[in-house]
């Protein structure tokens, strides 16, 4: 698979370098630009999929202006022994009312991704998709039924209107929402309608959050749905349940 990386200038630990890593897409002439942060001796990779339209614009030197929660927290899953990867989308994807998260292209680019990240480290990989993000993590899993190849399991936080597992789908699925989320696309019920969704035999939990700040835009970056001044409690759930504590 062609891929061209940017080493970007900035270190994020003394062992670890942050790269701009843009991955060859089939179904377009734009790769996907995804951003690497790595952690020493990493068990496994969480691949990041924000909310709102998917835009994050990476810059060459691995910034955005973006102030999603998945960026606000990029550098807490190292302490974890866990890579995070920003995963950036080249157009607007939409949102609840008109989106594009079910479309062939953003469904491929999302495999595209993995079967890169899986090859490049051979340690579990896992989907997080926060607000519209979660639309794209439950509808690759959907498509792919089972286990999708490449894919250890998901998780989904501020699970919007738009986005549902099937029950056949056995990944491993945690749930996180704000308990006073106040975005009307993405009420609590959400979260729990996911979870109740899976099989007995399917790994499942339910984390629901209290505290943090709300300002602006219930449905914005800086509010209870974006678990402002939650952000480690939110990495700490969800690399928890990646490594099976």
């Amino acid at each position: 698979m062609l891929l061209r990386i940017i080493m970007v200038a900035f270190a994020v630990q003394a062992n670890a370098i942050a790269q701009v890593i843009e991955v060859a897409s089939r179904s377009g002439d734009v790769p996907t630009k995804t951003l690497l942060v790595p952690a020493g001796n990493a068990k496994a990779t969480v691949l990041l999929f924000p909310g709102g339209g998917g835009v994050l614009n990476l810059q060459p030197d691995g910034t955005t202006a973006n102030q999603h929660t998945f960026v606000r927290s990029k550098d807490l899953w190292q302490q974890y022994g866990i890579n995070a990867v920003l995963v950036d989308s080249h157009e607007e994807l939409g949102n609840t009312k008109s989106h594009s998260r079910r479309s062939r292209d953003h469904q491929t680019r999302i495999a595209e991704v993995a079967a890169f990240y899986k090859s490049k480290f051979a340690h579990p990989i896992w989907l997080f998709g926060h607000s519209m993000g979660t639309t794209s993590v439950t509808e690759y899993a959907n498509q792919q039924k089972g286990k999708p190849a490449g894919i250890d399991g998901i998780i989904v936080a501020g699970t919007n209107n738009t986005a549902a597992l099937d029950s056949d789908v056995t990944l491993p699925t945690l749930a996180i929402h704000h308990k006073w989320d106040g975005c009307r696309f993405d009420p609590v019920s959400n979260s729990e309608s996911v979870v109740r969704s899976r099989q007995n035999t399917v790994r499942t939990k339910l984390v629901l959050m209290d505290g943090g700040s709300n300002a602006g835009d219930s449905c914005g970056a800086q509010s209870f749905h974006g678990f402002l001044g939650l952000e480690k409690e939110l990495v700490e759930a969800a690399a928890n349940f990646i490594l099976g504590k």
